[in-house]
């Protein structure tokens, strides 16, 4: 009876309570073998019991550590005890998971192709007119804004720069002028698996581990941004160039200017056709507005089969949003409705799928393998993640396709955030082939200019990797992400607080006071920047050398609680009707929890009391 009422996911409470039961029944067993002789020795032997069983050491429990593995009690019944119709129906029911769970797989890769669609419809001509703006990309902190909004607005890094690629052959942009567009681009492409995370949002733990798993790119790529992005800014000067634009001219000094015409397609081969059903967009349209070509000017990205730009001719019964009569931003708005539903969906009957096969021997076997290190060069095992995650980045031809596909099996604890973070890396190198491939099929005469900016895409992210992984303490994002899962488990409102600054209002404010003015930027900036280091370094003797700071600043108690703490925020946002009750569905859900665990305790405590 003590078993049933234990549920098979792990909790701390639930551990804890496993192991006392199974130091009760030994403590039974030992009694039983102490007491023979005489009753002289029956109460040394109850006395040793009881000392047992309070003495028992408690696991480390998920609360202690909740970014550990989750371990899994394999409460099913062995194959070799099973009749053959329960074999063959378990085989059947395996299999038809598997088959369910590549099903969903391909529909939650469709709707992120559909999400991008969506995006680059509603933000119509203004995703490719905001490179025309050539005064303002002289200055580079706009520059980086732009690539940051340009990419979240078409939900792709590949896509934005492929185009910035394209204006750097038709001599839109230098080299210098399109690198931290190049930078921002990385930062923007991010918040696809971001909001994926959010999926996840109904379960504590596994919101943590989830938004933990998919911040992690945002920390690395933030931090590779601040310190290049300033590298930059001080060689320019100094040197009379950028490091990047040094490197990746020295690169290309001997390449052979020919041209070459190509394109690799592989997921996307698999996917297109159900894709192309829904909507399927003009490239070119894009690209068109970015190089300021008025044959597109009045041009819908929706795909026209005949005709031309000024008159075109709408395909016939090819795809489901051809000749509506509505506009570009208007079908993206119904378009990106369906993409979140079908995303959403899959997403969350594929998390369920998971969990349901990810339990008992087999599931510890498989997170024991991807999680594992190398025998004698443990160290080995994140070059080899890096370069899967380079590979299967490559194969489907996005990073974010990548990336958010590992959020769901970090959330359920299948993938570490220790062991995601290589593989994260590892995408950030596969998804720089696209520019790389867009560099090639240049003309001869541009093919130098575009090679070397798609190569700085790649310089970028290596020399990322070659700061924040190599050495385990430079490993910042790890903590940084963490930090931030923990913050979102606590406070659910602050993942969307989070993913709106981090996205939206952070660099629009940014590029809102780049073009005010260098001494708008400049006024505002600096006091934040100031504040900023100065938390920074304060934090960092409160943990290292706290007896260096005067004893009124070794903790933030001196500040008013609304600059320490989140909590007076929580307890307005508690006020609001949804949050309210999601706050007390879940405190329902913690209490039946501890009352399963105080009747398994009661009935363990009943059954060592008739055993004496």
């Amino acid at each position: 009876m003590t078993n049933a009422l234990i549920p098979t996911h792990a909790d701390p409470k639930e551990k804890n309570t496993e192991h006392s039961s199974d130091a009760i029944s030994n403590c039974n067993d030992v009694e039983s073998h102490s007491s023979i002789d005489s009753r002289g020795k029956e109460a040394p032997s109850e006395a040793s019991d009881s000392t047992s069983v309070d003495s028992v050491p408690a696991p480390a429990s998920a609360e202690d550590d909740p970014w550990a593995i989750i371990e899994l009690v394999d409460n099913s019944e062995k194959w070799k005890d099973m009749s053959t119709k329960a074999k063959v129906i378990r085989v059947v029911t395996n299999v038809s998971k598997i088959l369910a769970a590549i099903g969903l797989l391909y529909f939650f890769i469709c709707s992120l192709d559909l999400l991008s669609s969506a995006f680059r419809l509603i933000s119509g001509k203004t995703a490719g007119t905001i490179f025309q703006q050539s005064e303002l990309m002289q200055n580079p902190v706009v520059g980086l804004m732009i690539g940051i909004l340009v990419t979240v607005l078409v939900q792709s890094s590949s896509t934005s720069t492929s185009i910035v690629v394209s204006m750097v052959g038709a001599g839109v942009l230098t080299v210098a002028m399109a690198i931290p567009i190049m930078m921002g681009a990385n930062i923007g492409t991010s918040v696809t698996n971001t909001i994926v995370s959010f999926t996840q949002i109904g379960n504590k733990n596994e919101f943590r581990r989830a938004f933990a798993g998919a911040t992690v790119h945002d920390m690395f790529n933030w931090l590779t941004v601040i310190v290049l992005f300033t590298v930059e800014i001080v060689c320019q000067p100094i040197f009379g160039v950028g490091y990047l634009e040094w490197l990746s001219s020295v690169i290309v000094k001997g390449v052979n200017t020919s041209s070459g015409e190509g394109e690799i397609k592989i997921l996307t081969v698999v996917t297109d056709p159900f894709v192309d059903l829904i909507i399927q967009l003009d490239s070119k349209v894009l690209k068109g507005w970015a190089n300021n070509d008025p044959v597109y000017e009045n041009a819908s990205l929706i795909q026209q089969c005949g005709g031309n730009v000024t008159d075109p001719i709408p395909c016939d019964g090819e795809f489901l949003f051809e000749d509506t009569g509505m506009e570009d931003w208007a079908v993206g708005l119904i378009l990106l409705a369906i993409s979140l539903i079908i995303l959403c969906s899959c997403l969350i009957f594929l998390v369920k799928i998971l969990n349901s096969m990810m339990q008992g021997h087999i599931a510890n076997v498989i997170k024991r393998v991807i999680n594992a290190k190398i025998p004698y060069v443990p160290w080995l095992t994140g070059y080899i993640a890096l370069a899967v995650g380079a590979g299967m980045t490559f194969i489907v031809q996005s990073s974010s396709v990548f990336t958010s596909t590992l959020t769901p099996l970090v959330g359920i604890g299948v993938i570490s955030l220790e062991r995601v973070y290589p593989l994260t890396l590892g995408s950030n190198i596969g998804t720089t082939t696209t520019a790389l491939l867009a560099a090639l099929a240049a003309s001869p005469d541009a093919l130098h200019d575009t090679l070397q900016i798609a190569l700085v895409h790649l310089f970028f992210n290596i020399t990322g990797i070659l700061l924040f992984y190599p050495i385990p303490f430079m490993r910042f994002p790890i903590p940084m992400a963490k930090f931030l899962g923990n913050e979102t488990a606590k406070y659910r409102w602050f993942a969307i607080l989070y993913l709106v600054g981090m996205f939206f209002l952070l660099p629009a404010i940014v590029l809102g006071l780049s073009i005010a003015g260098t001494i708008a930027l400049l006024v505002v900036g600096i006091p934040f920047l100031i504040i900023l280091i100065a938390i920074a370094v304060i934090k960092i003797f409160q943990r290292k050398w706290p007896l260096l700071l005067p004893s009124v600043m070794r903790n933030w108690k001196w500040l008013p609680i609304g600059c320490r703490s989140l909590e007076p925020y929580d307890r307005q946002f508690a006020k609001c009707a949804c949050c309210n009750k999601f706050r007390q569905s879940e405190e329902s859900k913690e209490s039946n929890i501890a009352s399963t665990v105080v009747v398994v305790e009661s009935e363990s405590s009943a059954d060592l009391n008739q055993t004496t």
